[in-house]
């Protein structure tokens, strides 16, 4: 009877992991659960013997208790496609985009690739800018790779911190299309620069011109490194002594965000680009990162869409699609060295110099742009398993229901 209701227990379980399968049949980037049943433990009914010259060996006789769960498995093959938004993406291979909260970026320490692991991980690319500006799932920050300006071929220069990713800020300038008057009395004509009370004005009466500001990257953080400067703003610079562009000192009146149109997600490389309004210059402002895990079955579901890397999926590492990283000169989170002894300790020992944090290559994997992933639940498998998981509870109630029948025999008998 007692093996009987361990049955009626673990079948049950496997009803549960099948019916949240049936229930998330069409969520987004649902991966199915499959459950795996193992024997409980064994009482000894007669112990095993060797033979002997003239007897044979005997088998060991041992009677059961039921049955246990042993594994509850996540099946992290790719869902089906399904057809969205322009900047919705579905990764086609390997690896997770990486989301989080915008102080993460303050966490990770590239000499520590452990420090990855306060990212979260999402197959769902559900995507779009938010008013502060930012890539975000609708929930967090997307993160990946700012560019910083561009080189004199307009190639694109791209730090290598690892931050959210979000719009530069840009210059905005207006000038008038026609001879007019300001609230304030002041009077212009055609062409003038009115950007001091462009706000007030109809916006048929002005052209407004954009100069994007791209983050400040100095040339060293320490650790011969590119490092954004600040991580999550940019802010209007000034000259230093050095006639180097420095963040003024001052959280007042920051620059506007770029007005973008066509802003696109590149399947092949992850790059996100937009054209400036007003000017038709197209520019690229980051690139997507993607992040590999050692066993990606051994991710741990969070809820929602989201999962973690724990110590069941080993190593997160950071990469980047189409090879991008070797185009653009990238090598190693935010250029992370490994720590060096003090160099005025005589007696510290001088290891070998040794990186961290490499950006590796997605390899084949590419993005399926202006759509999301689909679940890759089974319907058809995991009605199957839902009848024959029925029948075998229905074969331990069975159970119960002829060794209740005995007992009352046995009952029956003593009176």
């Amino acid at each position: 009877m007692y093996a009987a209701i361990a049955g009626l227990k673990t079948h049950m379980n496997k009803l549960n992991v099948i019916g949240h399968n049936v229930a998330n049949v069409n969520t987004q980037g649902y991966k199915c659960q499959r459950m795996v049943f193992k024997d409980a433990m064994y009482t000894m009914y007669r112990g095993g013997s060797n033979g002997t010259t003239t007897v044979a060996g005997m088998n060991p006789a041992q009677i059961g208790y039921g049955s246990q769960v042993s594994t509850i498995d996540l099946n992290m093959g790719s869902g089906s496609y399904s057809p969205g938004r322009t900047l919705d993406c579905m990764i086609d291979g390997d690896g997770f985009f990486l989301v989080g909260n915008k102080e993460v970026a303050g966490v990770i320490d590239a000499t520590n690739p452990n420090t990855f692991k306060s990212l979260t991980l999402t197959r769902v690319g559900n995507f779009g800018f938010d008013a502060n500006g930012y890539l975000t799932d609708g929930e967090s920050c997307v993160y990946g790779f700012l560019t910083t300006g561009y080189n004199p071929d307009g190639t694109p220069i791209v730090s290598d911190q690892l931050v959210p990713i979000r719009i530069p800020r840009a210059e905005k300038e207006a000038f008038a299309l026609k001879d007019g008057k300001a609230p304030d009395g002041t009077e212009f004509k055609a062409g003038d620069n009115v950007t001091a009370f462009y706000d007030t004005l109809n916006k048929g009466d002005f052209e407004l011109k954009q100069t994007v500001k791209y983050p400040i990257t100095e040339g060293d953080d320490g650790n011969n490194g590119k490092k954004t400067i600040p991580l999550q703003d940019y802010w209007p610079t000034e000259k230093d002594a050095n006639g180097n562009d420095v963040p003024v000192d001052s959280e007042t009146n920051p620059l506007g965000f770029a007005e973008l149109d066509g802003i696109s997600i590149d399947s092949a490389t992850g790059q996100i680009s937009g054209t400036v309004k007003g000017s038709d210059e197209h520019i690229i402002f980051g690139y997507l990162a993607i992040g590999n895990v050692t066993n990606v079955n051994g991710v741990t579901h969070t809820g929602g869409s989201y999962f973690s890397c724990g110590d069941g999926a080993g190593d997160l590492t950071i990469s980047m699609l189409g090879g991008a990283q070797t185009e653009l000169g990238l090598t190693h989170v935010n250029g992370s060295l490994a720590p060096q002894p003090d160099p005025n300790d005589p007696n510290a020992e001088v290891p070998e110099l040794s990186r961290k944090a490499e950006i590796g290559s997605a390899g084949g994997t590419k993005l399926n742009t202006g759509g999301l992933e689909g679940s890759n639940v089974d319907l058809a498998t995991e009605i199957s398993d839902m009848i024959t998981t029925q029948r075998g509870y229905q074969a331990n109630t069975r159970i119960i229901t002829v060794t209740d029948t005995m007992l009352e025999e046995l009952v029956n008998m003593k009176r």
